[in-house]
């Protein structure tokens, strides 16, 4: 049985769906012709239309793609006739697997097929249960489908990827989403005949969904019900019947790596706009907000640095106030912290100058620790010459002492090289003079 209880010809083949069935499983493509939205897997002698077409066991394969976009059907057809079973990895474990496994063994053995396995959100499974699947699809006692929403280069184990083809689905454009929409009023598995839809009240729908033609279908169908059998669905109908426009976003899959990084160069590029936007994907979508505060920390000190070192002392205030306060309010917080941090000037002069140095110490670079500069406090420290010739600073004119500090095998490394940004110009002009101070020291 597949999630929306539409039911399998002996599992085998695309579902039949009841007429009580969901839009978007009553919509689900019969054909390759239906699919929309993955030219570039269907080309003729690709890859995936030559499993598809096959008559023969074909390859296993992984379907990388946002959701609703077509993994499941694809799944589906690449079954075509053969025998089907379909697991979630949300519930399934490793006794559902090694059951379908022998069950395919044993039909192997009297000529049938390998069964098709289709596992939905395959990056759910771990690594020890990944493996389990590894004997038989190096064996081909099953035609393994697995669906993800993730990069399966971080979810999926290696020998598992390199036996299987890895094919990636793009995100729905308007264009495709639209045809779905105009398929569904039209298809007599649809909508025909029952509703009206006005091009604005499409609009809103292609817009809220999201690349998603499960979302798209499953709005249409809340909406179409709405308006009435015979009705017209209108823009006010649809907004009325929609809370929110949910956001596409996985808290635990690419969308939350690439959302969170875009918050990042954004405000690292200064926009503060797009910080925004992308600030309030996040809190929309119930990302943790201490998350979201954490990387600010650390973007404060890795691109603002010391042209700002105010920005830091924001970051780390809005940090512990959104841990203090919680949501909703935090979303004030973090919105005052990203603001002043998109607008502050930039520095990563103090990120490359610690990553610079640790270069050199793991490179061996490291040297004896002067003599004047080691620890004299101990009983007989001074009889090895510690801390002799040392000059502390307060009591040398202007608090500047010149003695060496680095191992005399980095005498002259230079680490720290200031920006001319912000508070950043103020700190080169000072290290500027005291540089010059110490230069008229040695001249005299």
């Amino acid at each position: 049985m597949d999630l929306f209880d539409a039911s399998h010809d002996s599992g085998r083949g695309i579902p039949v769906a009841r007429d009580s069935s969901p839009l978007p499983v009553r919509m689900r493509p019969q054909s390759l012709e239906d699919v929309v939205g993955q030219d570039h897997l269907l080309q003729p002698g690709s890859p995936l239309r030559l499993l598809i077409e096959a008559d023969h066991a074909p390859s296993s394969v992984i379907l990388w793609g946002p959701p609703g976009t077509g993994k499941t059907t694809l799944a589906y057809l690449v079954a075509g006739t053969r025998s089907f079973v379909e697991l979630s990895a949300v519930t399934a474990g490793v006794k559902d697997v090694r059951a379908v496994i022998e069950a395919s063994k044993r039909a192997i053995a009297t000529g049938a097929d390998p069964t098709v396995l289709f596992i939905d959100e395959v990056h759910r499974f771990t690594k020890a249960q990944q493996d389990a699947l590894l004997p038989a699809v190096e064996n081909r006692w099953i035609t393994l489908v697995a669906a993800t929403t993730e990069n399966p280069s971080f979810s999926v184990v290696g020998p598992l990827l390199s036996r299987s083809l890895l094919l990636t689905l793009h995100p729905l454009d308007d264009a495709a989403i639209g045809a779905l929409i105009d398929r569904a009023l039209t298809d007599s598995r649809g909508l025909a005949g029952t509703v009206d839809l006005t091009p604005e009240a499409r609009e809103h729908i292609v817009r809220v969904a999201g690349a998603d033609a499960r979302k798209a279908l499953t709005i249409l169908e809340a909406v179409a019900r709405a308006a009435g059998e015979g009705g017209t669905i209108t823009a006010d109908i649809t907004a009325q019947t929609m809370d929110a426009a949910l956001v596409a976003y996985d808290k635990n899959g690419d969308q939350h790596y690439d959302v969170i990084s875009a918050f990042i160069k954004s405000v690292r590029g200064s926009d503060v706009d797009a910080a925004l936007h992308y600030l309030a994907r996040m809190v929309v979508a119930g990302e943790d907000p201490r998350f979201i505060a954490r990387r600010m920390v650390i973007l404060a000190a890795e691109d603002i640095g010391m042209a700002d070192p105010q920005a830091l002392v924001i970051a780390q205030a809005a940090a512990d106030a959104v841990s203090f306060i919680g949501m909703p309010e935090g979303r004030i917080i973090l919105s005052e912290a990203t603001v002043y941090l998109a607008a502050a000037p930039k520095s990563n002069a103090a990120y490359r100058a610690i990553d610079a140095a640790i270069a050199d110490v793991r490179a061996g670079k490291a040297g004896q620790v002067p003599q004047h500069l080691r620890d004299a406090s101990y009983p007989g420290a001074k009889d090895h010459g510690h801390g002799a010739g040392y000059i502390y600073a307060h009591k040398a004119p202007h608090a500047v002492a010149a003695q060496r500090y680095l191992p005399h095998a980095l005498a002259d490394a230079v680490y720290y090289c200031p920006t001319d940004r912000g508070v950043e110009k103020s700190v080169a002009e000072r290290l500027a003079a005291i540089k010059n101070i110490l230069e008229r020291r040695e001249n005299e």
